[in-house]
């Protein structure tokens, strides 16, 4: 019987040191699976490696690595794979959006390339070097972290540009990838309870002047919460490991019901997107 296993399942998983990350190293770990993490200070992760380590069957290594350089990204898949030998597992979690750019007209070309370079070059950066181990290795799984962003028309130019195109790649790679039994898929998230989210509410918040921004995000959502790290997590080591062996190529949507309702009115409220844009 297969079961819901990463031993002998080699993961790396980038930006993990806090957040949506750190807990998905934390559920590998605990699923019997070694894993390198990663963040752009060793002394961010360190210390998660330490407790991940003494706390579960797996081992979990930390590393230094801005994914955005692909010097340091493919050092980072040279100690996964001097530590265990092969890398069977990639977690494509390292990301991040600039509120302030949240429509077009407010986005400059400098935080643009920037929101690209992080949540769509790295992403191709790391699964490009952990190809050749993959298949080397008779195969593996790779998890892209995308966002409902991506899907529809919400708002974070930059950002939402680079979770789309994020689904094109992991389509890419299944289609071409396949035959050397690499799987590869995304899952698109909605508003996942992290502390950098909460900020992103209050900061709207300030913006707007709305002081009930968190409800009027809530209210979107069928299930009446938001998401949490460990369903993310769940939802990782499902598509890690054995028992999604047949799913590639797709898009799991990982929403509570939010896409299935979102309105216009409610997009142009948080974004102040039906203001005129002005040349500046």
């Amino acid at each position: 019987m297969v079961e819901l296993s990463l031993r002998d399942r080699p993961a790396i998983v980038t930006g993990a040191s806090r957040g949506i990350g750190r807990e998905i190293a934390a559920r590998f770990a605990e699923a019997g699976g070694d894993v390198a993490i990663c963040s752009r200070s060793l002394d961010d992760v360190r210390p998660v490696a330490e407790e991940l380590t003494a706390a579960h069957d797996g081992r979990v290594v930390p590393v230094e690595c801005d994914v955005t350089a692909r010097d340091e990204v493919r050092s980072l898949v040279d100690t996964a794979l001097d530590e265990f030998g092969e890398v069977k597992v990639l977690v494509n979690n390292a990301g991040g959006s600039d509120e302030s750019a949240n429509v077009a007209h407010r986005c400059d070309e400098e935080t643009f390339e920037r929101m690209v370079d992080l949540n769509l070059k790295s992403q191709f950066l790391l699964s490009k070097e952990v190809l050749p181990a993959m298949v080397a290795a008779g195969g593996g799984s790779m998890v892209h972290m995308g966002s409902v962003n991506g899907l529809f028309g919400i708002g974070l130019s930059g950002y939402s540009e680079a979770k789309s195109g994020l689904l094109a790649m992991s389509r890419n790679i299944a289609a071409h990838y396949g035959q050397h039994g690499v799987r590869s898929n995304v899952i698109s998230a909605g508003t996942i309870e992290t502390a950098s989210r909460r900020e992103e509410m209050e900061n709207t918040e300030g913006r707007t002047g709305d002081s009930n921004a968190r409800e009027g995000w809530l209210d979107q959502y069928p299930l009446g919460r938001f998401g949490t790290p460990r369903e993310v997590a769940d939802t990782s080591l499902f598509l890690a490991s054995e028992l999604s062996s047949f799913i590639t190529g797709e898009n799991i949507v990982l929403d509570g019901g939010l896409t299935t309702s979102l309105s216009t009115s409610f997009i142009n409220e948080v974004y102040d997107a039906d203001e005129v844009p002005s040349r500046q």
